[in-house]
């Protein structure tokens, strides 16, 4: 597997994009509203093996305060590869400096997004700037 990233809107085919959701399962997308959502998306990945679209994410952010993470994505046949955790790496790393990173996971996918660093919230799951004084204001908890 020789994974080529891409952070480009130029090349996407929403079609392709809108069939890997729907495959990973991540649910019915429109290829429309998939082009709306990473055009308006801070950072975005895209990964492709041998010219396939296998692995996306993006993440909303305003350059200071906040990034949430979304739609990270892959197909069947590349999960279980790392490729996941590359992908969630890369918008960690684009998001870096902002007080807080937050995202929605898809139930019972908890453990893996646990092993960022993310913690959970009561309406979400987050990395704060400063964890201590979130967990003390009551914004995370530990299980």
């Amino acid at each position: 597997m020789h994974i080529v990233w891409s952070d480009s809107l130029e090349d996407v085919d929403w079609n392709e994009l809108a069939e890997l959701y729907r495959l990973a399962p991540l649910g019915t997308k429109t290829a429309e509203g998939l082009r709306t959502a990473f055009g308006n998306s801070m950072f975005r990945c895209f990964a492709r093996d041998a010219g396939r679209l296998v692995g996306v994410g993006r993440a909303l952010a305003d350059g200071v305060d906040c990034s949430y993470l979304c739609d990270v994505a892959v197909l069947p046949s590349h999960q279980g590869t790392g490729l996941g955790q590359q992908v969630v790496d890369r918008l960690l790393e684009a998001s870096r400096g902002h007080k807080k990173i937050i995202l929605y996971s898809v139930p019972g996918k908890e453990p893996f997004y646990r092993r960022f660093g993310f913690k959970r919230m009561t309406t979400a799951m987050a990395i704060f700037e400063n964890q201590v004084l979130a967990a003390e204001r009551g914004y995370l908890s530990e299980t």
